[in-house]
């Protein structure tokens, strides 16, 4: 069973970056598709980003394409989310999550069998 821990967010400026890191532990984060959820104050979780466990395929949410990348360093057993121009609306609690040997239906989080606690981020205009 793997575990997931969230690190990275924090307060900044609007048009600033941040970067958010997905560690790991009791599985290697190569054999699962990892995806990023976000969760702002009385609305629902929603996708923003995920990465296939085979190839590397990557898919966002149009809310953020163009501005944060996903990736993933099998060495560091970590999937890190590159958020770049940020805007007061990308203020939400991101999650990461896994589902093993997930390729489809990534933006769809009650397909995911593993979640971290969450990182806070806001973004102030």
């Amino acid at each position: 069973q793997v575990q997931l821990v969230e690190s990275g967010g924090g307060l900044v400026q609007a048009g600033e970056s941040l970067r958010l890191s997905c560690a790991a532990s009791g599985g290697s984060v190569g054999t699962y598709g990892v995806g990023w959820f976000r969760q702002a104050p009385g609305k629902e979780r929603e996708f923003v980003a995920a990465i296939a466990w085979s190839g590397g395929s990557a898919f966002y949410a149009d809310s953020v394409k163009g501005r944060f990348t996903i990736s993933r360093d099998n060495a560091k057993n970590t999937v890190y989310l590159q958020m770049n121009s940020l805007k007061p609306e990308d203020t939400a609690v991101y999650y990461c999550a896994a589902k093993f040997l997930g390729y489809r239906d990534l933006d769809t989080k009650v397909t995911y069998q593993y979640w971290g606690q969450g990182t806070h981020v806001t973004v102030s205009s």
